[in-house]
C-alpha cells in the first residue's frame, strides 16, 4: 500500500468504454497519452491507494482509455468512475534543468524580487500561452495568478529552500 506523499497524481477515471471493461481516463499529464507510460499506476479505492495492472491503453479524443487486468464488463468498470490515479515519485524521469513538476511547485513559498512574501504556491492552470502560479496569501482571501514565465517574471526557482523569486507586484491586473 502507497503512501499518500509519496505520490504524484496523474488522472482520474471519468467514465466507462465500451462492454469488456474499459475506463476513460482524464489525464493530467503532458502530452495527455503520456500515463500510458507509467507502470504500475495506483488507484484510490475507499481511501486506500492499491496497485493496479494495466493491460493496455489508447488516446481516444480527449480522454485516456485503459484497460485494467481482471476488470472485464462495463458494470466493474462503472464502480470505478471517479478513482483518482497516480504513480510514485520515483517513477518520474528526472527534470532537467529549468525545468519543473507542477507536483514539486505546489506548496513553494512565492516572493517578490524585495523578498516580500506574497505567499504559497496553491496549485498552477494550464492556459494557451503559459502556466500561471495560483499563491495564496495567508492575509488575503484572494488568490493572486502569476505567470510562470522563467527568466522574464519567475527569477529564480530554489528547489531546496522551497522558494520561488518573482517579478511581480501585488497590484499588477
Amino acid at each position: 500500500m502507497a503512501q499518500a506523499g509519496d505520490l504524484i497524481p496523474v488522472g482520474k477515471i471519468s467514465g466507462v468504454f465500451g462492454v469488456r471493461g474499459g475506463v476513460k481516463v482524464f489525464s493530467y499529464t503532458e502530452p495527455r497519452d503520456n500515463i500510458l507510460n507509467y507502470s504500475p499506476l495506483l488507484m484510490k479505492r475507499q481511501g486506500q491507494w492499491l496497485e493496479v495492472a494495466i493491460s493496455g491503453g489508447q488516446l481516444q479524443g480527449k480522454a485516456v482509455v485503459l484497460s485494467i487486468r481482471n476488470v472485464t464488463d462495463r458494470d466493474q468498470a462503472l464502480a470505478l468512475v471517479g478513482a483518482e490515479l497516480a504513480i510514485r515519485r520515483e517513477q518520474l524521469a528526472k527534470a532537467d534543468k529549468d525545468e519543473f513538476y507542477w507536483a514539486d511547485l505546489i506548496g513553494m513559498t512565492v516572493v517578490d524580487a524585495q523578498q516580500s512574501v506574497l505567499g504559497k504556491v496553491d496549485h498552477l492552470l494550464e492556459t494557451g500561452a503559459h502556466d500561471v502560479l495560483v499563491i495564496q496569501s495567508d492575509s488575503a482571501d484572494e488568490s493572486l495568478l502569476i505567470p510562470f514565465v522563467l527568466d522574464e517574471v519567475v527569477l529564480s526557482v530554489d528547489m531546496d529552500k522551497k522558494l520561488i523569486q518573482v517579478d511581480w507586484q501585488t497590484d499588477y491586473l
